[in-house]
This record gives structure tokens, sequence and C-alpha cells, in this order.
């Protein structure tokens, strides 16, 4: 066995005793949730439950399958009951969404030889991530998250994975300082306004590159707490996750942490890929995408309950503690409310275990005693500059950037 194959999480989490010890840790049900429609929500959300679950794709066998819900080869969820309350989801439970097909796994044999071009800076250059490492050192806690996570919420059921909550996690992520290496070159040449990350997946054949490639431009002044990053929760970056080596911006959504990243360019104009032009757009409902939309970029403050979740069935009246996570996009989560009847009245949750800096997320609580009968769940957080989760969604046509309160509660049943 070589040292690679030892420090992959891929080989690690093959050992068969570990993966029955996960397994039996983690709940199998997927939780019901309620939106403006309770019934209408908690029918959606049962039709959608599979029979029997799928089978993990071969290239994430090493994942947890008691913890994910499989809905396609590229779209893996994390179930809520999985979350657990410590605050770094363990890689073999964290959400998967690609693209495009995750390259050959040949790219992550010699990953300090990986290449990426660095161009809009005075020295432009190649560096392999062996050069990275002698440049820099940092490592950030974040919310990883997909764009369209709480699109399965909607009512109006926009096309695309339908995530409840679980395409997010809290990762750590450990690499060189983009701002080292702009440094390094020269600085950024005049007139840039953009970070464009360009990803390194096998384009199909016979096919305009721009429509399909990974490829996207966030404002210049993401780079302050971008990472190039070859480590994720203490491992070598995992080739599912975007290894060997992964553009990492904090606080913004998971799309734009591009994966396998070959190219890293300061731009005047964003990239004309389809997936930057009329891709992840907040499309207003009944219109076609265009580049005068906002583009998904920053999270906003969200939160949702994890637990108790009555997906095993009615819950024991009396005590019990409401549990969840809260965080607060690019601004750090401040407080959380809880409400046990529907948003009439909120009691203020309690965070639980360290802070882990402003991209992480904060575990929460709420000790409460539940009588017989019907509860709405909820919670609200705030964020260190006073914004509050709003109550609604902005509907739009990709289902994007639902943090809605009412969107993320869950109705419970008290015998």
């Amino acid at each position: 066995m070589t040292k690679e194959s030892i420090h992959t999480p891929e080989t690690r989490l093959n050992n068969p005793t570990r993966r029955n010890l996960l397994a039996g840790g983690t709940a199998l049900a997927m939780a019901g949730l309620a939106g403006f429609s309770r019934t209408a929500m908690a029918q959606a959300v049962g039709a959608a439950a599979p029979a029997a679950p799928k089978p993990l794709p071969s290239y994430v066998a090493w994942k947890d399958p008691a913890a994910m819900i499989v809905h396609t080869s590229g779209t893996l969820e994390t179930r809520r009951s999985a979350f657990g309350t410590s605050i770094i989801t363990p890689s073999e439970q964290l959400y998967i969404r690609n693209n495009l097909p995750a390259p050959d796994a040949s790219i992550v044999a010699d990953r300090d030889g990986w290449e990426i071009m660095v161009e809009g800076v005075k020295a432009p250059r190649k560096l392999t991530v062996r050069e990275l490492k002698t440049m820099g050192l940092e490592t950030v806690t974040m919310v990883l998250q997909c764009s369209g996570n709480g699109r399965g919420l909607f009512p109006n059921k926009p096309s695309g994975t339908p995530w409840q909550v679980g395409a997010a996690g809290c990762v750590v992520f450990s690499g060189v300082p983009v701002r080292a290496v702009v440094e390094a070159l020269g600085g950024v040449a005049g007139g840039a306004v953009y970070m464009t990350g360009t990803g390194g997946e096998k384009l199909p054949e016979g096919v305009d590159p721009k429509s399909v490639m990974v490829e996207r431009s966030v404002p210049l002044a993401a780079m302050a707490d971008a990472l190039l990053a070859w480590e994720m929760n203490g491992a070598a970056m995992p080739l599912a996750h975007g290894g060997p080596l992964r553009l990492i911006v904090p606080g913004y959504t998971g799309v734009n942490n591009v994966k396998y990243i070959k190219r890293l360019a300061f731009t005047v104009e964003q990239s004309d890929a389809k997936i930057q032009k009329t891709g992840y757009r907040i499309t207003p409902p009944d219109q076609k995408a265009d580049e005068s939309q906002p583009s998904v970029w920053e999270m906003g403050v969200k939160s949702w309950i994890n637990s108790p979740s009555g997906e095993q069935g009615p819950l024991a009246a009396g005590p019990m503690q409401v549990k969840g996570v809260a965080f607060g996009g690019i601004h750090a989560v401040k407080s959380v409310e809880v409400s046990v009847d529907g948003g009439k009245t909120w009691q203020a949750a309690r965070f639980v275990g360290p802070d882990m800096g402003r991209y992480a997320w904060r575990q929460f609580v709420l000790p409460v005693r539940l009588a017989a009968g019907t509860h709405t769940l909820m919670s609200r957080a705030t964020d260190a500059q006073g914004n509050v989760q709003p109550e609604g969604r902005v509907d739009n046509v990709g289902g994007y950037n639902n943090t809605s309160w009412r969107d993320h509660a869950l109705q419970v049943t008290v015998a």
C-alpha cells in the first residue's frame, strides 16, 4: 500500500468494521418538512422518499451509506438525522454535487504534481501543488452548501435535485491563501474586478466547451479569505470533493468553490461560460435567465432544526431538546430563536460547542416540554450585522438560496 492510499478517506473508510459502526449509529429515514402548506409539504416529502435506498456510486463507495440519500450518481444528500450535534460534518457523510462527472482517479496519483495556471497577475505562471505548499498555509472552517439546498421545499417544484437540508455541511479546509499566491506573483494586474476559477473535469467531445465547463467568477473582494486547498477535514482532498486542488471561497455557495481547479484568473469581465452567464442566476418565475439577474454568490443567514424530527413516529410527551444548526453566510451568526407553535412565539436558543469562526455554523439547542398534540417547530437566526433569517423565500426558476424559516419548519406529533 502506498503512502497516498493510507491517507485518503476513500481507503480509510472502506474498512468494513468502521462502515458498520457508522451505519449502526445513523438513522435511515428522511425527515418530513413543513412549508407554507404543511399538509401538502408532508405529502410531497413522503412521496419523494425512495422505497429502497439506491446504492452508492463507485467513486464514493467510501461514504457512509446509512447517512446518504442517493438522488443520482452526481447528487448525494446528507440525511437530516445524520448531522448529529458535533460542528464538523465527517467527510463520509458530506453531500456530493457534481456538475460534470468526476475525473479519473489517476489525477490524484501525484497530488503534488497537479498544475494550476494563474493569470491576470503581473507575473503569470503555472504552479504545482508542491510549489503552492511553499507559499503559505491557512485553515478555515466553513459551511459548504449547494446553491439549491432547500429547493425541494419550493411549492412550485423547480427543476433540479429536490434537496431538503442535506446539501450542506461544515467542513475544515487547509491550503494556501489566494492572496499569498497573488502577492508572490506581483499582485493583481490593473483593472481586474473578478476572480475566475476553471475546473479540470474532462469535457465531453463534440460540444462547445463553454456550454458545459465549470468556470465561475466571483467579486475580487472574495479573494481576501479564499484558499487553494489540498486538504479537507485533516486528510488529502478526496477526488469526489475536488482533489487534488479546490478553490475555496468562504461564505459563497458551493458552485463557486471550483473543484479540480486548473486555472485561476483575475479578470475585468465575468466568465462567458454558460454556468456563469445564465446558470445560477436568481431568475424570476416565468422568465429566462440572463446576465442582468443576480448571480448566486454569497450565502445568507440561515438555520434549521435537525431534531426532534418525528421521523420514527410519534414522540413521547414531556421534556426534549430541540437541536439544529445556524450560520450567517458571509457574516458570523449571532443568535437563534426557536418556535414550537408555528411561529406565534419565539424563545432564545443556546449555542453548543466552540465558535470556529465567522464562516462556520453553530449548533444550537433549546430545552422544551411538549404536550400531546401536533407541534410545528421552527428556527430563526440573526447574523452579526443584524440581518434576520426571512420568513419567506425568494421565488426563482432555479430554486436557489432558500433561507425561509417557514419553509424549513418541522411538524411533529406528540403522543
